[in-house]
């Protein structure tokens, strides 16, 4: 065991834990945020997607001592009232069914939009296209993704 500070969602944590941990576990049983959600544990589908310094990543594929001073930000930490762009045109394009999955799609939508505010199509696709949705509900979620966005030709 070791103790690491980490900074989520813009708040020092300190944790001990073993270096190898997956940052999801932390974050769900040292740290009680369970937005991020446990899917497969191989990085696959999305379910467990952060932002690291602004960039998307899988939790379940980053170990606690690989951290370091970068940034972590969860759903949790991407609004503190629900207000987010996104997740409000979440609710708008009536996207939420089993709600899985949406944490990990909101997540790497965020990061899309922050690297590039005007994503075509395409660039939607290639970013949610990995993401995993039970429901199927892809359509509404890249028109979601669009509707923040300004509109993706």
């Amino acid at each position: 065991m070791a103790l690491f500070k980490i900074n989520v969602n813009g708040s020092e944590r300190s944790v001990e834990a073993v270096p190898d941990m997956p940052l999801l576990w932390v974050l769900r049983d040292l740290l009680d945020l369970t937005g991020s959600k446990y899917g497969c544990g191989i990085g696959a589908c999305g379910a467990c997607t952060v932002l690291l310094d602004g960039a998307e990543q899988q939790s379940c594929q980053v170990p606690i001592s690989s951290i370091g001073k970068k940034k972590v930000t969860t759903i949790e930490g991407l609004s503190k009232d629900g207000k987010h762009p996104l997740q409000k045109a979440w609710i708008e394009h009536d996207v939420p069914q089993c709600g899985y999955c949406q944490a990990g799609q909101i997540m790497a939508a965020a990061a899309l939009l922050h690297k590039n505010p005007h994503p075509t199509e395409a660039d939607i696709e290639d970013v949610l296209g990995n993401h995993i949705c039970r429901c199927g509900t892809y359509q509404r979620i890249r028109d979601a993704v669009k509707a923040v966005a300004g509109g993706a030709k």
